[in-house]
């Protein structure tokens, strides 16, 4: 049994002992990250590295945020924003001006819904009959009908969303920003957690999640879309139970000697305390993730019993027991891009909305039985959304190109007001024209919901300071909360 007078150092442990993923693995992974080097690097003074769970910068009305991001751009004007005037001028030319990214099958002849839209709820919000799930729970949403990111591609304006900037890759997604201001509620779990989709990575694959030039520690954490959505959770046979007990403890002993013997190696302490944390997970994660002790009447609202709602309403369901077990961030992600309906809308939209509609609006219902959706913020849309025009024939064959000009999200939950739209696009949907809203705006209203601000969070790394809108005009907005926002200075 090692103690404090043992001949064995740390360095000398790690080189000499073999038992499994102890030692050996944390030295490799280690080394790997750059945190064993003589001089450490240490790019940010303001917050520690780490994933301890630390106040926000005032009253927060949420703590937790699940994201149901739809890659590809859902089509507002068949969906959240019901346009009289472009089913009355169907067939017709539209007179503006249009930015096409499809020039080959580009049209300038509109096309109406084949949709109807009707009022739901004691709000009277319209929402179309492809979306009768959420229309039954539009009480409790802000539809926000005019964001506008002012690209028409998906890239460039998946990248505006998650990381401040538009089309630039390397820096933190949102979920990142909120967890290295935040930390992490649980011991067991990671703080950000992506559930990923059977059919594949979404567009721009794991830029979606990255943690840019924070430390890989506040990046989301992948989960598989199929069990097990965590592999190796399980140690080998042979150092299960006591023996890998003593191991992780006596891994423990060395690894904070080493500390005490070089303090201020923030980046060696969050590394090690990640090792743990997988330890940890090995129990909690397998528990959060089991979704078959659930009561009956909740798989069925999520759709479980239902060929094409089985496998989003199990994610749905599984992003309601992480955020109920203290996962600080949850983002759901669709394979490819399945709402770029460049063509066939007529069956193509249906065919996603009958896949995610009644699990997203489960979770909505879910969460509210439960007394959670109060403290936590939901978000579900696209990047983009789609031109009133046709593209292609006005036929069965027809469908829509980008439109980043705008298009409407929804958000509920975490001191959003319910019941309620805001801002406006043009008569036909093409662009937003009251109360327009960039993924800055975004930003800055779901981090002010969170308890921080976000032009006081700051990570210093290139030789300077990082924020997530870096200094381009964001607002709260102040419209959609149920209460006034936080003012600083």
């Amino acid at each position: 049994m090692w103690t404090e007078s043992s001949r064995w150092g740390r360095r000398a442990f790690l080189a000499n002992t073999g038992f499994g993923v102890g030692a050996f693995a944390l030295a490799s992974l280690l080394k790997q990250d750059g945190v064993l080097a003589e001089s450490p690097q240490k790019p940010n003074e303001n917050l520690p590295l780490n994933l301890s769970a630390r106040p926000p910068m005032f009253a927060p009305k949420a703590n937790a945020m699940i994201s149901l991001f739809m890659h590809g751009g859902p089509s507002h004007v068949d969906l959240l924003d019901p346009k009289p005037e472009l089913s009355r001028l169907h067939g017709k030319e539209y007179g503006g001006d249009v930015a096409f990214s499809f020039v080959n099958r580009a049209s300038k002849t509109l096309l109406g819904s084949p949709w109807t839209f009707r009022k739901h709820g004691e709000s009277g919000t319209e929402v179309s009959e492809l979306l009768p799930e959420i229309a039954g729970v539009v009480d409790d949403l802000c539809v926000i009908r005019s964001m506008h990111t002012g690209h028409n591609g998906h890239e460039v304006s998946i990248r505006y969303f998650h990381g401040g900037l538009a089309g630039i890759t390397g820096r933190p997604t949102l979920g990142s920003w909120i967890v290295y201001g935040l930390g992490s509620e649980s011991d067991e779990l990671p703080a950000y957690m992506v559930l990923s989709d059977p059919g594949g990575q979404p567009v721009d694959g794991s830029h979606n999640w990255s943690s840019g030039f924070m430390p890989p520690l506040y990046q989301g954490t992948v989960l598989r879309p199929q069990e097990p959505r965590i592999l190796n959770l399980d140690p080998p046979a042979h150092l299960r139970g006591t023996v890998q007990e003593n191991n992780l403890s006596f891994l423990d002993q060395l690894n904070q000697r080493h500390l005490e013997q070089h303090p201020g190696e923030a980046d060696l302490e969050s590394r090690i305390r990640s090792y743990e944390l997988a330890a940890s997970m090995q129990v909690a994660a397998k528990e959060a993730l089991d979704v078959s002790e659930e009561p009956e009447s909740i798989k069925r609202l999520y759709g479980l019993d239902h060929d094409d709602t089985r496998e989003y309403g199990t994610r749905c369901l599984i992003a309601r027991r992480l955020v109920e077990r203290g996962v600080r961030f949850v983002q759901l992600f669709l394979g490819g891009q399945p709402w770029d309906n460049h063509n066939t809308i007529k069956s193509s939209l249906p065919a996603i909305c009958r896949r995610t509609d009644r699990p997203a609006a489960a979770l909505i219902k879910d969460l509210k039985q439960r007394g959670l959706l109060e403290t936590t913020l939901v978000h579900w849309g696209g990047e983009i959304g789609r031109l009133p025009v046709t593209e292609g024939a006005l036929d069965d064959s027809a469908g829509r190109d980008h439109n980043g000009q705008g298009f409407s999200i929804w958000m509920a939950g975490g001191g959003i007001q319910g019941g309620m739209t805001y801002g406006a696009t043009d008569e036909v949907g093409h662009r937003a024209v009251e109360n327009i809203v960039t993924p800055n705006d975004f930003q800055a209203t779901v981090m002010n919901l969170l308890g921080l601000d976000h032009e006081q969070l700051i990570y210093r790394a290139n030789g300077r300071e990082h924020r997530i809108t870096d200094g381009r005009p964001s607002q709260i907005l102040e419209g959609i909360l149920q209460s006034p926002p936080h003012q600083t200075g």
